[in-house]
């Protein structure tokens, strides 16, 4: 069986695929949903370079980034990631770093919930890391929440191409 293919009661989380796409384009596409990640809907150039940048993870650190889509019709959700980005940031983000998306037409249910509880069992079951992190936008409340409800906490605030963001750590937990 594949390790990297996650499942729970309503989900399933598979690497990301050239095969996502098109789905990818659509959710990139969405202004609700880029507000607090870019700032904008990205065009089909960005958004297949982040494709080719999040099949690279796999390959190069054997972790990255999983689409999420629902169960029992296979309906794209968005994304959960374990990320090595080597931002340009003060204080340096040097363990893994954890991002997550879900489309807007999904929030509310509990699924981002769902998809990052899942992708961190599976860090903390298979990375060396003491820790991760994360970066939020300080106006994104439901990632602030969620970060927290996750065990997230904040260890730092800082400016990541001249936007404000909270950094924030989870120690890593016995499997």
């Amino acid at each position: 069986m594949n390790d990297r293919i996650l499942t729970t009661e309503r989900l399933v989380l598979s690497p990301v695929s050239v095969t996502d796409y098109d789905d990818l384009l659509v959710l990139w596409a969405n202004a609700d949903f880029t507000r607090h990640i870019t700032g904008r809907p990205m065009n089909s150039e960005e958004v297949w370079f982040r494709l080719l940048r999040d099949l690279g993870q796999w390959t190069v650190d054997g972790y990255g980034s999983w689409t999420i889509r629902r169960a029992k019709d296979g309906i794209y959700l968005g994304n959960v990631s374990i990320l090595d980005h080597r931002r340009l940031i003060e204080p340096a983000m040097t363990d893994p770093e954890l991002g997550w998306g879900l489309s807007p037409a999904f929030h509310g249910g509990g699924l981002a919930r769902e998809a990052l509880e899942v992708a961190l069992a599976w860090a903390d079951a298979r990375l060396s890391a003491t820790r991760t992190v994360c970066m939020i936008a300080p106006e994104n409340l439901a990632s602030l929440k969620l970060a927290e409800r996750v065990g997230y906490r904040p260890y730092a605030t800082a400016t990541y191409k001249d936007h404000p963001v909270q950094l924030f750590e989870r120690p890593r937990r016995a499997p």
